[in-house]
């Protein structure tokens, strides 16, 4: 019975008022225990829509001192910013900084990286949240698939670039806290799925495959980090989170570019079912904030869950980190290192 009520924790919304409230006791979490966040500064990736704006609204409701967000559209970003200073005043939305940036373009995403490192001596907290959702398969101008490139690839290419100011933060002695968004239709990822070429990335599985694909990743390079990183900084965390069915524009919009008629289903048929841009940030916020521990997958509210056996495997976590490597330095040499600048994996 219990695991009939951590599905509906973890994945409805609307439909059942309260749904959070159906997990263990100890894996419960809600918004009023997010704990104060003056003098720290965060940076969420797609923070101005969706799941990441329920991101962003509440570390700037929990008194974050300083909030980067990166995202691609501008109008949207206006959105945001214009909706936090009605909302909360002209202080609050001084705190955001918006920087453009399309994380599939990873010389541009370095450069973001060191801009971002370049205004602050401290990030407490990483939200690795921006994707692709389920849609065609679709190369990047790197020529790599773009669900990869941009969900997994971009993030660590933002993250490695980011890990001089991390470290620097967790030396000081507070938690560090890296949050990447993951799903459980990772556990739809190819069954073959071995990350051993660009070839293999390349390949086109169909939409929700190549989705699955990209979350898959997200968890492995989760629990990469808890090993490599984590084992020698102990207060930086890095966990993986799935949000639940949540009513964003990939929902609602963007799954029509996979499935123009099927979509509806989604967009239309789940739409009481949904949770809302808030619920979705829950299991986030509390990974983002809370969660002493690193490596783990997350569901809402607070359930960790091991997810799929493949998940779990660590030897193709290192095989698919080796392969990004490998990629990002084949693709930005012209960029890094022949220009003395290479890239740095930890």
């Amino acid at each position: 019975m219990q695991t009939v009520k951590n599905t509906i924790a973890e994945n409805l919304g609307k439909i059942v008022p309260g749904a959070h409230e159906l997990a263990p006791k100890e894996s419960q979490f809600s918004f009023d225990q997010v704990p104060d966040l003056s003098g720290k500064v965060a940076l969420v990736t797609g923070g101005s829509e969706g799941i990441g704006y329920g991101c962003t609204h509440t570390l700037l409701s929990h008194n974050i001192s300083k909030l980067f967000v990166i995202s691609l559209e501008k109008d949207i970003a206006d959105d945001a910013i214009n909706a936090i200073r009605g909302e909360m005043g002209e202080e609050a939305a001084n705190k955001v900084e918006w920087l453009q940036c399309d994380l599939s373009d990873w010389e541009q995403t370095g450069k973001t990286a060191f801009k971002i490192a370049s205004k602050t001596d401290r990030l407490d907290i990483l939200i690795n949240n921006a994707a692709r959702g389920v849609m065609t398969a679709q190369r990047a101008k790197k020529g790599v698939d773009l669900h990869m490139a941009t969900n997994h690839i971009g993030h660590v290419v933002l993250t490695s670039h980011l890990l001089p100011v991390l470290k620097e933060t967790a030396k000081k002695g507070g938690k560090v806290r890296i949050v990447n968004l993951a799903s459980n239709l990772h556990e739809n990822a190819p069954k073959e799925t071995k990350f051993e070429s660009e070839e293999e990335l390349n390949k086109d599985y169909g939409p929700q495959p190549q989705y699955g694909r990209a979350k898959l990743a997200s968890i492995l390079y989760s629990k990469y980090l808890n090993r490599h990183l984590t084992s020698q900084y102990p207060n930086i965390l890095a966990n993986a989170t799935h949000p639940g069915i949540v009513d964003t524009r990939q929902s609602s919009v963007h799954i029509h570019e996979a499935f123009p008629y099927m979509g509806y289903g989604m967009s239309v048929g789940a739409q009481p079912f949904k949770k809302s841009q808030f619920e979705g940030a829950v299991s986030t916020m509390f990974a983002a904030t809370t969660t002493e521990k690193s490596g783990q997958y997350i569901c809402p509210p607070a359930i960790v869950e091991q997810g799929s056996e493949m998940a779990n495997d660590d030897a193709l976590g290192e095989r698919l980190m080796d392969l990004t490597w490998k990629v990002v330095k084949e693709k930005t040499k012209a960029q890094s290192a022949d220009k003395g600048c290479p890239f740095k994996e930890s």
